[in-house]
């Protein structure tokens, strides 16, 4: 999971719930039981384990042996179209506005100190007739990194290197002033930033042979809190500045810079075989076939990712082993008699973080490097695949326990996607946060949803607004339109981190997880009309423009930006509702408009102008590893819009591009959307958002309507 550290709460809708009491909503009481029921927390945590035992980089050894994994445990459940499909991934092949990446492997690296000893001592031997001098050099070591102790010390993307290098303390390393005064050249940098952002400096311009860092994790209130945390490292995919990086815990980093300031020198030998090379992005996939002769060409996708490194077992096996048992709870029932099978089918898929996704629903694909046949696996056909998805259930880190600190997310789509999809999720998931709290406060409850090896805490999930930083990014993006259930912790204090280990794993946690996935998933895919479905709908949909509106009061947003952002609501709500009609193929559309709220101060020449996304390339601009605006505007030579670094009152410049992208719809002006991307993140200067559209025109992403 990729993460910002913004996540925007949209505030209680719990008097959506408060007509149920407590049966659970949407589907049969029976159905409801049997998920409960047979869903194990246990099972999922014995497949995490099993897939936290690889170093699972892209295209790796590592990552296929987990796919085999997950291939073996879904024939073994008896799911249909058992594959792992691959999609060349050479540097050079584009999927949509992913670059491809080269696999990469690692066999071996290790990074030593090395201090020169004198053996023995001078003086007189006893008989005193010899004299003997002190004059035996050797070199003591002491191991720093192993790659075979802990794939997660060796930077992904190093390259293959032996040598034997003086290290210099340089900061941060990002900075030409961090260098000055200093002379790297063949040596070895020790930095506070991640590898690929000191790369290009310190290899490329002052001929540094490779890097020792101890970035950090990710900010929360635990920041580097513990000294003992080593950060997953990345250089650079596509640097021109190949080079090597390891990554130390800040308790080593702290003992290099003090023995270094006291003018020590400290001598490194570092040893690595590792490299790129052409390779396949492998995505595994399944499916539970649809019984409705014409619908179950309609799917409803459960997604993860599988890659990361080891253990990377909340980051993300748990998203993986918790699909993983959705798919054998399900496949079960539905053998057992006791589900009735969906109307749609339901599609697992395995791929590597957002850039398998996108090729998954961009490319085209083998199986296992045989023949395609379209006939019995339409997933190999991207395009098509991305035409029958009517939703998502993504799941990205829901496995953490007390020690990670994590708080459980049903995250809504960008308002640029309005759905009923979303309120599924909250349904099932608050109806979970009361009776785990019954449970928990009580002894008794109906429907606990408690694993036996677990904890009996509440669950407590939150119903948070949209936050970027995983493959629902991909499904939601204007593009595919693909609405995606989004289920997540943050923040997790040992993301990325050594320490993301299967013991800080709550059982209870995954298959609270897997219920609300599961018995939306199931509702998703049997729901064939809006009947039942429109009371819910209007109760929760207020409930969500009353906490905007509370927001809007907090926020002190005042005359017309609070035109802009309850009209915004209102048409949001509107339009979520309306898009049951669209799902299940009615024949009712909203046709539905942004709300006007008046501002004289536009330029009428800004006013007309409206923008509309081409066809190709599909996908978000900011994907993994590799930005398509920074490559494709440095090729056109367009500067940098300052949109992108512009920080609004709740929402950042990598959210207000993503969305003003999606906006971008051939119907709405640039006011328009100004309008609609303040309502979401804040109020944001009409000029930015226009400046950012005319990059995007220029470099071929969107087109002027007339």
């Amino acid at each position: 999971m990729r993460r910002r550290s913004l996540i925007v709460a949209l505030g209680c809708v719990g008097m959506a719930v408060g007509a149920w009491a407590q049966k659970p909503p949407l589907l049969p009481e029976k159905d409801v039981a049997a998920l409960a029921n047979e869903l194990s927390g246990e099972t999922a945590k014995r497949s995490l384990e099993g897939i936290a035992r690889f170093h699972r980089q892209r295209g790796s050894r590592g990552f296929h042996a987990a796919a085999e994994l997950i291939v073996e445990r879904l024939r073994a459940y008896g799911l249909s179209d058992v594959a792992i499909l691959q999609f060349p991934a050479d540097g050079k092949i584009f999927y949509g506005t992913q670059r491809s990446r080269p696999a990469w492997d690692a066999e071996f690296a290790e990074l030593r100190q090395i201090t020169p000893e004198i053996e023995g001592e001078g003086g007189i031997s006893p008989d005193g007739k010899t004299h003997w001098r002190a004059d035996s050099m050797v070199w003591k070591e002491r191991l720093l990194a192993s790659y075979e102790a802990e794939p997660i010390v060796l930077a992904e993307d190093s390259e293959s290197a032996d040598v034997t290098a003086e290290l210099v303390d340089v900061g941060k390393g990002t900075k030409e002033s961090d260098y000055a005064g200093k002379d790297v050249k063949s040596k070895i940098v020790l930095v506070s930033a991640q590898p690929g952002a000191v790369q290009d400096l310190a290899a490329g311009k002052f001929g540094a042979l490779g890097i020792v860092s101890y970035a950090q994790n990710q900010k929360t209130a635990w920041w580097g809190e513990d000294e003992n945390l080593i950060r997953w490292g990345h250089l650079e995919t596509f640097s021109l500045n190949k080079t090597f990086a390891f990554m130390v815990s800040l308790k080593t980093a702290r003992g290099l810079r003090e023995r270094l300031a006291n003018g020590e020198k400290i001598t490194l030998h570092a040893v690595v075989k590792a490299g790129q090379h052409p390779g396949n992005y492998e995505v595994v996939t399944a499916t539970i076939p649809g019984s409705d002769p014409k619908l179950k060409e309609e799917e409803i996708a459960f997604g993860c990712h599988l890659d990361h490194q080891r253990p990377g077992a909340n980051d993300n096996a748990s998203g993986c082993a918790t699909i993983l048992e959705v798919a054998r709870t399900l496949q079960k029932l539905i053998g057992d008699g006791k589900l009735a099978r969906p109307t749609r089918t339901i599609r697992f898929i395995f791929p590597p973080e957002i850039e398998g996704t996108m090729a998954l629903l961009n490319g085209w694909g083998t199986i296992e490097g045989r023949a395609p046949d379209l006939a019995k696996f339409p997933s190999l056909n991207g395009p098509a695949l991305a035409k029958h998805i009517k939703a998502a259930v993504h799941m990205d880190m829901v496995g953490g326990g007390p020690e990670t600190k994590a708080v459980f997310h049903v995250t809504r789509g960008p308002m640029s996607l309005p759905s009923f999809v979303h309120d599924v999720a909250w349904a099932f998931a608050e109806w979970v946060n009361q009776e785990s709290y019954q449970f928990a406060a009580t002894g008794t409850a109906d429907y606990p949803i408690v694993a036996p090896e677990g904890g009996k805490e509440p669950l407590r999930a939150e119903y948070s607004a949209y936050t970027m930083g995983s493959d629902h990014d991909v499904y939601q993006d204007g593009s595919f339109g693909i609405p995606a259930i989004y289920l997540n912790d943050w923040p997790d204090r040992y993301i990325h981190t050594n320490f993301d280990s299967a013991a800080n794993i709550d059982p209870t946690k995954l298959k609270r997880a897997a219920f609300i996935g599961a018995v939306s998933g199931y509702y998703l895919a049997e729901i064939k009309n809006a009947e039942g479905w429109q009371a819910l709908q209007r109760t929760s949909q207020q409930g969500l423009a009353m906490s905007f509106y509370t927001a809007s009061k907090l926020r002190n947003l005042e005359g017309r930006e609070t035109c802009v952002f309850l009209g915004a609501i209102t048409l949001y709500r509107d339009s979520a509702e309306s898009s049951i009609y669209r799902f299940t193929n009615s024949a009712r559309g909203s046709g539905l408009r942004p709300p006007k709220c008046e501002d004289k101060s536009v330029d009428p020449a800004m006013a007309g102008m409206v923008f509309g996304r081409v066809v190709q390339p599909r996908g978000p601009l900011a994907v993994f590893g590799y930005d398509y605006f920074a490559d494709h505007a440095k090729a056109a030579g367009v500067s940098t819009p300052k949109l992108l670094s512009y920080e609004g009152l709740w929402g950042g410049g990598e959210e207000y591009a993503y969305e003003v992208l999606n906006f971008a719809d051939g119907k709405r002006n640039a006011p328009e959307i100004r309008d609609a991307v303040s309502a979401e993140y804040g109020p944001v200067p009409l000029q930015l958002v226009v400046e950012y559209l005319k990059a995007l025109e220029k470099i071929g992403v969107v087109e002027a309507v007339k």
